[in-house]
């Protein structure tokens, strides 16, 4: 008995990995939040489809372990990597209570990733990635983890930026970040990566601090070499380019 833990990436069926494909190929039933199972429903064929909202993350790998006991092969599918605040963990952690089941984690386009390749370049450098959402962790920890990644001078993207709940928590992470930070620091975001809508903007922190972003948001914040070339966010990693 076996389950599979998919990252499906931004959700497009050409971001998906060739592992991931074929394992949703292969899989009986497929398991996921409402949104991601709503992505992959398109190009998975003939198979069951089982969802629940948001906040019901535990349930979702309970039920997940209960259809793989029945003989399925079973998919649990996340965006873009299930390692990175994704399911993976959780469902090590709930699988300590059905170990004759194996867990396979298939890694895929975390937001990060994707994000930054619409941008230019921005993580080419050392980087740290935040997530601004305090549904499970404290924001005195989210905030001391900013200052951390400024003082380092760590390029930041930043998950979670805003919801209808946390619509100042993006405000509240520049003003952190520019006690640390220039406020010409090159920064940018990406939109519904790569998904109908996809919109990038780079912009400087100075006026990222005042902007409104939602859910659906990445934002990088760049390092103090972070450039605009041809309208793109690059990071240098260093390199010495002769006649330059």
């Amino acid at each position: 008995m076996k389950i599979t833990v998919i990252g499906i990436g931004p959700g497009a069926y050409e971001n998906l990995t060739i592992k991931a494909e074929r394992a949703l190929q292969a899989c009986d039933v497929v398991i996921g939040y409402t949104v991601y199972v709503d992505l992959v429903k398109g190009y998975c064929g003939d198979k069951e489809f089982l969802s629940t909202p948001m906040k019901q993350e535990v349930d979702r790998c309970r039920r997940a372990f209960a259809e793989a006991k029945k003989g399925k092969k079973v998919a649990l599918v996340c965006s873009g990597d299930a390692g990175v605040y994704g399911m993976a963990g959780l469902m090590y952690e709930v699988g300590e209570a059905y170990p004759e089941i194996e867990i396979e984690v298939i890694p895929g386009i975390t937001a990060a990733l994707a994000g930054a390749a619409v941008l230019g370049a921005p993580l080419t450098h050392d980087f740290a990635v935040i997530s601004l959402s305090d549904l499970l962790t404290p924001w005195e920890t989210i905030e001391a983890r900013l200052r951390a990644a400024a003082q380092a001078d760590f390029c930041i993207s930043l998950y979670n930026p805003s919801s209808r709940k946390r619509k100042g928590y993006l405000k509240k992470a520049c003003e952190i970040l520019l006690a640390y930070k220039s406020p010409k620091t090159v920064c940018g975001y990406v939109k519904n990566i790569g998904r109908e809508g996809e919109k990038m903007v780079v912009l400087s922190l100075e006026v990222l601090v005042d902007t409104e972003v939602d859910m659906f948001t990445t934002v990088f914040i760049g390092n103090a070499s972070t450039k605009v070339i041809a309208g793109k966010m690059i990071t240098p990693r260093g390199y010495r380019i002769e006649g330059m």
